[in-house]
């Protein structure tokens, strides 16, 4: 275990921030976040996060290292673990063991990149399809704007609901006036660069735990959107999908539209505080690396993981020290990413604090513990049972690293924002550590440690 270092802190704000439920399931993450078989949930705690006035007892930093003190030596955490601490009414450090070390992260990234977006851009930004005229008659073409929740004709509904390919094909065949389509051009210039990312393992296309990052897709740029096979070129297939809904035999190509062509139709996204929700409940890699992306273009960056990874980067600035967040991607699946956990239980903190509600989003959008997302198949049994409902915690996975990081109220009602990131975690025991960081978050939440 590394030594404990000193932490710079940030300073926050005193305010109230009521947390609802966002029930999503979904993608998972890389290797074992997969939604498991159901089983009956226990009951719900909705105790805002944190009350107007939070005057619960704080534990006392000896108490909580006292508690934690077995948890932290369970071997399926492997050698190093890096904890973070902090109390989220104050900002105070209650146990810091090495939470300023550069640490692979896996999926709490996230995190960081739901912040960005959220302080980057309007909450009710959505992401946009267009169809626009092309250089011939019957010519459509099919201009991405980043959204990859846009829905084809098999998928499931959707709350919020999804843009819907139906729907554009619908205004296009108006807009046609009776002109068969005759090609179909994809036009996925929107984002520049690779579509994958640095650091990457090839096998994460082909598993399904992400597509080719792509300014235009259907359905995630699943081939079967009740399945997680990825397509090899999601541009074309959502050309393809729009040519099968409008006439059959339409040829389908790459192409753009002439400056002033005109419109043919347009769907769009949700808001973007309602995807960032969704993309943290689901740990939905496609959704992080879209957003991350728009948020480049909004600091006049290019689309791509160079732009994205600097435009967190450089929106989280003044939220935390120099070094604190080392990105290359905007989801975590890069093995090349450092994050300091103390830096991300500071973002946690200014959430769950924050005046304006501007990052509500961050806190409905933590998967709860028990109940949805990554995590509704755990804390299920044994002693993490009973913290069910009681954690709200982003996780993150990747071979050799288990991580958990949010928030949970103590036994006395002292909201807490905690990180414990394991990155060396013993070869196949991710679900060992797993279960050993439930256990861990729910001895905070029985705690009084004082």
């Amino acid at each position: 275990m590394r030594p404990p270092p000193r932490i710079a802190l940030l300073a926050v704000g005193v305010i109230a921030a009521a947390v609802g439920l966002a029930v999503a399931r979904g993608q998972g993450e890389v290797p074992a976040d997969r939604p498991a078989a159901a089983a009956p949930r226990p009951a719900l705690s909705r105790t805002p996060l944190l009350p107007q006035a939070d005057r619960a007892p704080q534990p006392t930093s000896a108490g909580l290292a006292a508690a934690l003190a077995g948890r932290l030596t369970d071997r399926a955490l492997g050698t190093t673990i890096s904890v973070s601490v902090v109390d989220a009414g104050t900002g105070a450090t209650l146990v810091d063991i090495a939470g300023q070390a550069a640490v692979l992260p896996a999926s709490t990234v996230k995190i960081a990149t739901a912040v960005a977006v959220l302080t980057g851009l309007p909450p009710d930004t959505r992401l946009t399809t267009r169809a626009l005229a092309g250089p011939l008659p019957g010519d459509v073409v099919l201009v991405g704007g980043g959204d990859v929740t846009l829905a084809g004709p098999r998928a499931a509904p959707t709350s919020p609901p999804a843009a819907r390919l139906v729907d554009l094909a619908d205004q296009v065949r108006v807009a046609l006036a009776g002109v068969p389509a005759r090609r179909v051009l994809v036009d996925d210039t929107a984002f520049t660069g690779p579509s994958t990312g640095p650091g990457w393992r090839p096998g994460y296309v082909g598993a399904g735990d992400v597509a080719p990052v792509s300014a235009l897709s259907v359905d995630g740029g699943r081939a079967d959107p009740a399945r997680l096979a990825r397509v090899a070129d999601p541009a074309l297939a959502a050309g393809a999908g729009l040519a099968a809904l409008l006439a059959p035999t339409a040829v389908v190509a790459r192409g753009t539209a002439a400056p002033g062509s005109a419109a043919l139709g347009a769907v769009s996204s949700p808001p973007v505080a309602q995807l960032v929700e969704a993309m943290l409940t689901r740990s939905d890699n496609d959704l992080a690396e879209a957003l991350a992306r728009r948020l480049a273009v909004a600091h006049g960056r290019q689309a791509s993981f160079t732009g994205a990874a600097a435009a967190v980067q450089e929106t989280l600035g003044p939220m935390a020290p120099a070094g604190t967040f080392a990105l290359v991607d905007g989801s975590g699946l890069s093995r090349q990413d450092r994050v300091r956990p103390a830096g991300v239980t500071a973002l946690l903190v200014l959430a769950a604090r924050g005046d304006d509600g501007l990052l509500s989003p961050v806190l409905t959008g933590l998967p709860v513990a028990g109940f949805d997302g990554t995590l509704a198949d755990r804390f299920r049994a044994g002693p993490a049972a009973p913290a069910a409902g009681q954690v709200r915690a982003k996780t993150g996975t990747l071979e050799g690293v288990s991580a958990l990081a949010g928030l949970v109220r103590t036994a006395e009602g002292r909201l807490l924002a905690f990180d414990v990131t394991a990155d060396a975690v013993p070869v196949g025991g991710t679900l060992a550590a797993e279960a050993a960081l439930d256990r861990l978050a729910a001895t905070l939440a029985s705690c009084g440690c004082r």
